[in-house]
């Protein structure tokens, strides 16, 4: 590590002030935390590392000491400080207080050491809804096959009339503590038991129905509620009802992952809604009323006259409900103007007659001679 410039191990540069120097530590503890790196055989000394650059320059006095004499400033035997063989003077505790009180930790001797059994993983499940469901809301059961308590051994994964015993192989603890040497001095890291899974307890007499395990996958039906408003790519998280732990280890959650199939009149913008309405041309010209379906109920909308395609209609309150907060969106109706056509010989000598009396040049259209013409011809 001393041969290592305790910038470069921090990624900053030499002039670096205290917020970049925390700011980088944190993002570099992060990377090579063995909680994150089991796999990893290096990560135990790289987060050493990154830990040892950080306390030194952290300090004014030590990094000016490493300014000007490098290494030999705060490793060497003219340092000063701590316990020999201890270059952070204040001991590791400083340090390790220092890191896992900022992020998260327990504190305490035994810390970041997972007490009890371990709770069951999270579970996730796709749920298709229709528009109308998905506006409204609903109760909807779903059968899942997830693992659940065993109910003969009460979860424990003992025989009845048996129970646990503390592990011989961890005394209880849940863990193995190895021991190795490191650029740091003896270096002690833990790993779950395999004997005992981790829980500390170890079973002499199984339960038969599970096997030890203290769970068995089962099929069961669960009520979802489904609130009012939720959208497509929507989850909703069930907490409790994923799978069960092993040996009496708390259910995980449930994600339950929505799917709302598109309707054929309605889209949806957020909380509003917008749908088409077709209206003849006689109606668009001289107005009306025409019937609609919204997703409550039936209702008349008044087509005013001269209305164009491409008018707009506002319902205010016909929209999706809001999930956060009270009330609803609203329903937009565009307005489609239908052209006529398959016109018959009457028709369209009416909309000459129209063209005519509005002064609209058609240009070179042909026109049977319908009675209006002949009556036209007849009385001039």
């Amino acid at each position: 590590m001393t041969e290592k410039d305790l910038y470069e191990v921090l990624g900053v540069r030499r002039d670096a002030s205290d917020e970049e120097l925390k700011r980088a530590y944190r993002t570099k503890a992060r990377e090579h935390h063995p909680d994150t790196n089991q796999d990893d055989g290096e990560s135990d000394e790289q987060f050493k590392e990154v830990s040892l650059a950080y306390e030194v320059l952290k300090d004014p006095e030590r990094r000016a000491r490493y300014d000007r004499f490098g290494a030999e400033g705060v490793f060497g035997p003219a340092a000063g400080g701590g316990a020999p063989g201890d270059p952070f003077g204040g001991g590791l505790g400083d340090l390790f207080d220092a890191f896992f009180n900022g992020m998260g930790g327990t504190g305490g001797g035994a810390r970041g050491r997972r007490t009890g059994p371990m709770p069951g993983p999270d579970a996730e499940m796709v749920l298709q809804l229709s528009f109308r469901e998905a506006v409204f809301g609903l109760q909807r059961q779903v059968d899942v096959q997830t693992p659940v308590h065993c109910d003969t051994c009460e979860g424990s994964g003992a025989e009845p009339g048996t129970s646990a015993v503390r592990c011989p192989e961890c005394q209880g603890a849940g863990e193995l503590r190895r021991v190795r040497q490191s650029i740091l001095g003896q270096v002690i890291t833990a790993v779950a038991c395999a004997r005992c899974q981790g829980t500390g307890q170890s079973i002499d007499h199984p339960c038969a129905d599970c096997h030890g395990e203290g769970r068995r996958n089962e099929p069961r039906t669960l009520t979802v509620d489904i609130p009012a408003g939720v959208d497509d790519g929507s989850t909703l998280r069930l907490a409790g009802h994923g799978p069960a732990g092993f040996r009496g280890g708390a259910n995980g959650a449930l994600f339950v992952h929505i799917s709302v199939q598109p309707d054929a009149v309605f889209e949806r913008s957020g909380v509003d809604l917008h749908a088409p309405v077709h209206v003849p041309l006689t109606m668009a010209a001289l107005g009306g009323s025409v019937g609609f379906d919204t997703l409550d109920d039936r209702r008349d909308l008044t087509i005013a006259a001269g209305t164009d395609t491409g008018a707009v209609i506002q319902l205010k309150g016909l929209g999706v409900p809001k999930l956060r907060g009270r009330g609803r969106g609203d329903l937009f109706v565009h307005v489609s103007v239908d052209t006529p056509t398959g016109l018959d010989d009457r028709q369209k000598e009416l909309l000459f007659a129209l063209a005519e009396a509005r002064g609209e040049e058609l240009g070179d259209v042909p026109h049977s001679e319908g009675i209006f013409s002949k009556l036209r011809s007849a009385l001039s």
